[in-house]
């Protein structure tokens, strides 16, 4: 079957293409029964204008962005992404928007893509993940204009409008907890440098652990794979002065590490205890199940969400603090057995 075009609408409401192009867009141009007439025959006949033509008239292109700037191998096996799109998603289809959701291999390739998207006019406004200590995305999207709001934070995010959590406070809690249980020697297993919240999360480890005396601690920096996690595990379960709590900044590593103590004969929890951040089904499907800090992903994308489309509405915005993720202890963690 063909696809509909202007000229089809045209002819059927007895129209020229310019009445019909004046109706599409909101222009003035035609009386308000010739418009709602026009508007009825295009939806009958499944005609849309296409991207081309609503960027040269001006109109909005109900969209809106999230490049993320992360391998795809890992974004296809970490659940927190899928869970955080699945909330962006529920909230824009509610409201008749699409998510253009593209991943790119570098921080210059994702401003590359947010200057054509702003160009080409393909989305109204932009989610921005991963956020830098030094980022050099928010004074280009500052520039283009370009409605955004920042997943994470706060901080560093210049006039951007920030949708984050308290990872020093989840962090802190976690750490007290095995403490609590006896643990005197805990490692982490931490997320990509150079990414704010993996910065947040490091101080407050040493802040924490400086705090309760304990000089044993170390962190580890991975990719949030389960390779790199795994590998990670090897060495510090290798050491002479073992760790017997290891806290992992995503479920997959924290998974991954469980079956290296496992392969290397130590029991869980009572020769280690692991806490994986973020819970996930995945958590709770492995033996023992994790230990884990939880929180409402999906509510926290649609938070986000919400927010980019009333920035994209003109609206006046400020930071948002979502829900701090908290402990949920389950068979992961327990008293260390201590000789």
């Amino acid at each position: 079957m063909k696809r509909p075009t202007i000229a089809d609408v045209a002819r059927r409401a007895g129209v020229s293409k310019g009445a019909v192009s004046y109706a599409l867009n909101g222009q003035p141009g035609v009386s308000d029964a010739t418009r709602q007439r026009i508007l009825a025959i295009a939806r009958e006949i499944g005609f849309n204008p296409n991207s081309a033509a609503r960027a040269l008239s001006g109109a909005t292109a109900n969209a809106v962005g999230l490049a993320l700037c992360r391998p795809a191998r890992i974004l296809g096996i970490e659940p927190f992404f899928m869970e955080l799109i699945s909330g962006v998603e529920a909230e824009l289809s509610a409201r008749s928007y699409a998510l253009t959701l593209q991943v790119v291999e570098s921080p210059d390739a994702e401003i590359a893509v947010y200057r054509r998207w702003w160009g080409e006019r393909r989305v109204d406004g932009v989610l921005v993940c991963d956020l830098r200590t030094d980022d050099r995305r928010v004074p280009v999207l500052e520039e283009l204009h370009l409605p955004a709001v920042v997943i994470g934070g706060p901080g560093h995010g210049g006039g951007l409008a920030h949708v984050w959590s308290d990872d020093a406070a989840a962090l802190t809690e976690a750490i007290e907890y095995l403490v609590a249980l006896g643990h005197r020697r805990i490692a982490r297993v931490g997320g990509l440098p150079g990414l704010l919240h993996t910065e947040i999360r490091t101080e407050a480890f040493r802040t924490v652990c400086g705090r309760l005396g304990l000089d044993r601690t170390a962190t580890v920096s991975s990719d949030y794979s389960g390779e790199e996690g795994a590998r990670a595990t090897r060495r510090l379960l290798s050491s002479a002065d073992r760790p017997t709590a290891v806290v992992y900044d995503n479920d997959v590593m924290a998974i991954a590490g469980l079956a290296v103590a496992q392969e290397m004969g130590l029991a869980v929890p009572a020769d280690v205890s692991i806490v994986a951040w973020d819970d996930s089904p995945l958590c709770r499907l492995v033996h023992p199940a994790l230990t884990a800090l939880s929180r409402d992903i999906p509510a926290y994308g649609a938070h986000a969400a919400n927010r980019l489309l009333a920035a994209v509405a003109g609206n006046p915005l400020g930071d948002f603090q979502d829900e701090t993720a908290h402990l949920i202890p389950r068979g992961s963690t327990a008293p260390p057995h201590l000789p």
